[in-house]
């Protein structure tokens, strides 16, 4: 069997990201801070990625994010493999900024919505 390279699994994962669309089914977060939906849940098993609902979760109480009712969080993935995820308010207006020194994340970037503590794909809003 022959492996995949990052290219396919990259589209891969697009592809299966473009179909969630709605969601049925809601996961807690073991924090219970946020909960998060089937889109969330298949980007997270599919890119190994549960650390980014763990690093969205951790912000959760954080002064600048506990009064938003709507946040953007973008993840973007620098070639050298470093990360940026930040928090606006979807507006423009930054709420929070945390580097990340090494990640396998396999998108160059992604935004998650976070509206009421239920995170979601934007093609699930």
């Amino acid at each position: 069997m022959e492996s995949q390279t990052a290219h396919d699994i990259k589209a891969e994962l697009e592809s299966g990201l473009a179909m969630h669309t709605g969601s049925t089914r809601w996961f807690r977060h073991w924090t219970r801070r946020l909960v998060y939906t089937e889109g969330v849940q298949y980007l997270a098993e599919k890119a190994n990625a549960y650390w980014l609902i763990d690093l969205v979760a951790s912000w959760c109480p954080h002064p600048s994010l506990r009064s938003e009712e709507f946040v953007v969080w973008k993840l973007s993935v620098k070639p050298d493999r470093t990360a940026i995820a930040v928090a606006d308010d979807g507006n423009g207006r930054e709420l929070a900024r945390q580097d990340i020194s090494l990640t396998d994340f396999p998108l160059d970037e992604i935004s998650l919505y976070l509206i009421d503590n239920t995170l979601l794909l934007p093609s699930e809003y």
